[in-house]
């Protein structure tokens, strides 16, 4: 990945991994330029396909922004961060995000589900 910008820059995803947290959604918002659209789909699915195989990986989803503008959100659910952790940090994927389009801007996050009364479960 040529750029990331993290979602909060106080605490970024390389702080955020280190922390113990059991299940963990990982929220990546990425933008690019709409020429490297077809690269990007390309590389996301080759690392996709290597998070899949990894110990605590429970799914992914890629969401594409309504409109001309290249936005996309993936959601992936891991069983705990210290799985998130192992497969982030691991030579293989930290070597798959250089071919990534030099366009493209990643901001991950880790987030842990919410309950509210009445309305959702944790």
């Amino acid at each position: 990945m040529s750029h990331i910008r993290p979602l909060d820059p106080t605490f970024p995803i390389g702080c955020q991994i280190e922390l113990e947290a059991s299940p963990v959604v990982l929220i990546n918002l990425f933008t690019l330029d709409l020429a490297d659209e077809p690269k990007f789909l390309e590389v996301w699915q080759d690392d996709a396909a290597f998070m899949k195989r990894q110990p605590g990986f429970i799914s992914t989803q890629l969401h594409r922004a309504i409109g001309e503008k290249p936005t996309y959100l993936n959601y992936a659910v891991w069983e705990s961060n210290a799985h998130f952790r192992a497969a982030f940090v691991h030579p293989e994927f930290r070597a798959k995000t250089s071919a990534y389009p030099s366009s493209a801007i990643a901001s991950p996050h880790l987030f842990q589900k919410v309950a509210v009364a009445g309305i959702c479960v944790a």
